[in-house]
């Protein structure tokens, strides 16, 4: 269940914001996140989800309360570049990027299910008794021994006398 929106005139690195904001949440919750997200993407995130979830219920039959938002996948689109004209006759480039937003919706029971299947697929682990274990048969620390005074000796040297 998805839900495409292609060449909005939104910056991908601030679409990407919001969207961390929902990613692996509940319809619901993603929804409310959304409404009161001070950021042009929100409304446009929301819509979107709103979109997918409509696909979810009347395409595949399937419950709002059940879906969660899988993934949100926000891909770079077409750049319109501009120009703004400056002194001495010269311009500079402004570049007003786009997006292309990807809803993907999933069923809580249906993802479920699949993980059950996936684990009765895994053969299981046999866990070795404490005995066997890689913690039994390393050796037990010793103390540290504490370290040898040194002595140092003291040796005199003769000293020159100075005669006059």
């Amino acid at each position: 269940m998805k839900a495409y929106l292609h060449q909005i005139r939104v910056s991908p690195k601030k679409a990407n914001l919001v969207a961390a904001l929902v990613r692996n949440k509940g319809v619901e919750d993603a929804i409310n996140i959304l409404t009161f997200t001070p950021k042009k993407t929100a409304l446009i995130l929301k819509k979107l989800i709103q979109s997918a979830v409509a696909n979810a219920e009347n395409n595949f039959k399937q419950n709002r309360g059940n879906l969660y938002i899988k993934e949100i996948i926000i891909n770079e689109g077409a750049t319109y570049k501009r120009s703004v004209p400056v002194s001495r006759g010269r311009s500079y480039p402004i570049l007003k990027r786009t997006s292309h937003i990807t809803v993907k919706v999933e069923s809580k029971d249906r993802d479920e299910a699949r993980d059950e299947a996936r684990d009765e697929a895994k053969p299981s682990l046999h866990v070795p008794p404490d005995s066997q274990t890689k913690a039994a048969k390393t050796p037990e620390l010793k103390p540290a021994k504490a370290p040898k005074k040194s002595t140092v000796k003291v040796v005199k040297r003769p000293t020159k006398k100075l005669t006059k």
